[in-house]
Order: C-alpha cells, then sequence, then structure tokens
C-alpha cells in the first residue's frame, strides 16, 4: 500500500531561493580555504545546492564528507551516533563548514562538531537546511539556517521516510 503524497511545505523555487540567501549570508564568514564537509546521506542534496550558490558567491571551498547514522529507517533517532564513513581531507588549522538537511536532535550535528574539531579545525560552522524545534534545549545550535521548519515529518531534499522520498525537489510533510 503506497503512502499518500506529502503535503508541499517549501516549494522547488522556494528551496533555491533560500539557498541562495544562505550562500549570500555565509560567503563573508568563510575563504576558499575551508572545508565544507557534507554530512551523508542526507545533506547531499543541499550541501551541493550550497556548494554552488557558494560559487557563485565567489566562494571555492574544499569539499569532504562525513557519513554519520543516528536513525537508521526509523523516524526516531537511536539516541547514538555511527560513524559509516570518516573524514578524507586535513582540517588541521582550518576552518571547517558542516553542511546537513535537518537539525532535529542535534545529536548528529553535535558529534559531528566533536570529530571535526577533535581533527584540529581551526574554527567550525555548522549550516542546515531545516531547523525543527525541540521541546528541551540542544547541546548546540547551527550557524546558519535556511528554513524554520515547524515540527512535523519532512522529507525529500535529502529528508527521507525509510529511505524513499529523498529525491523530491521540495520538501513536504507526510503526517
Amino acid at each position: 500500500m503506497a503512502e499518500k503524497a506529502p503535503t508541499v511545505l517549501v516549494d522547488e523555487a522556494e528551496v533555491a531561493g533560500r539557498v541562495e540567501d544562505l550562500a549570500k549570508a555565509m560567503a563573508p564568514r568563510i575563504d576558499d580555504e575551508t572545508v565544507a564537509i557534507c554530512l551523508l546521506t542526507g545533506g547531499l542534496w543541499f550541501c551541493a545546492d550550497l556548494m554552488r550558490a557558494l560559487a557563485r558567491a565567489g566562494r571555492h571551498v574544499r569539499f569532504d564528507a562525513l557519513w554519520l547514522a543516528s536513525y537508521g529507517d526509523e523516524r526516531a533517532s537511536r539516541g547514538r551516533c555511527e560513524v559509516r564513513a570518516d573524514l578524507q581531507r586535513p582540517l588541521v588549522g582550518r576552518r571547517a563548514l558542516i553542511v546537513d538537511d535537518v537539525f532535529d536532535t542535534g545529536l548528529s550535528l553535535s558529534e559531528a562538531v566533536r570529530l571535526v574539531r577533535d581533527a584540529g579545525a581551526s574554527e567550525v560552522l555548522t549550516a542546515v537546511f531545516a531547523r525543527k524545534p525541540w521541546p528541551t534545549p540542544r547541546a548546540i545550535e547551527p550557524d546558519f539556517v535556511a528554513w524554520e521548519a515547524p515540527a512535523r515529518y519532512l522529507v525529500g531534499y535529502g529528508m527521507d521516510s525509510a529511505g524513499t522520498l529523498r529525491g523530491l525537489p521540495y520538501i513536504g510533510a507526510l503526517d
């Protein structure tokens, strides 16, 4: 039985506009030596668009990825992060920009910041496309946020439901 179609919350054009605006806001805080670190898997869509938007804003950052897993195919975090693939690029003495799709519990982003600091980054900045409200304070808050999301189950633009719907060009809700 197929799930019903997601309710569109942020259409494709608005996603693109928010990414462009975020890149313009972030460009003065980074340089071409900055290493952008995409949190896989969900951050891939946002990170690719952000890298192109930063290039249009005159910033040609370096790229790396970190694969963390805290959800699996579940709708709730398991409460711990598993490192499935570590960083490849040296970070010692460099500014790092961690990029992820959604800031929910804060667990993945907090763990990524810890790992990047441990790798020797001189400064760690964070960017997420969507920040969801949370009932209790989180360990960290992202430096850059493209969209303040509602407390709904989000899909599309990298966010998934048991591995499906990531490729939608918009952000929708399944609830």
